[in-house]
């Protein structure tokens, strides 16, 4: 299993990025994926998933409404969406995905699998 994060950059407050995340080794579909992110000197944080019961979304509420996550099952790559972005948001973010999670997981340790990680820096 391999995750592996791109589109992270600079942008300023209240502009917009897309981050992708190409999966291999494993078929998106059925299967619980998501996003961290983690703030120099926080720890990790949930931000949002697709859940492997239905395919619903989860998100965390600092980026309810300004967040999407979306999965792109022929690509086998997993998107967030993030429009509105205010300093807050800055940090490196990381795809996740777990093949025996029922559903989807705020908590770090119930994830298998991460990628390296993509900084978003968000000027202000």
């Amino acid at each position: 299993v391999q995750l592996v994060e791109s589109g992270g950059g600079l942008v300023q407050a209240g502009g917009s990025l897309k981050l992708s995340c190409a999966a291999s080794g494993f078929n998106l579909d059925g299967n619980a994926i998501g996003w961290f992110r983690q703030v120099a000197g926080w720890t990790r944080e949930g931000v949002a998933f697709i859940s492997s019961d239905d395919g619903s979304a989860v998100y965390a509420t600092a980026v309810k409404g300004r967040f999407t996550i979306s999965s792109d099952v022929a690509k086998n790559t997993v998107y967030l969406d993030m429009n509105n972005l205010g300093p807050e948001d800055t940090g490196v973010y990381y795809c996740v995905a777990d093949l025996q999670m029922r559903g989807w997981s705020f908590y770090v340790g119930a994830w298998t699998h991460w990628g390296q990680g993509v900084q978003v820096t968000v000027s202000s």
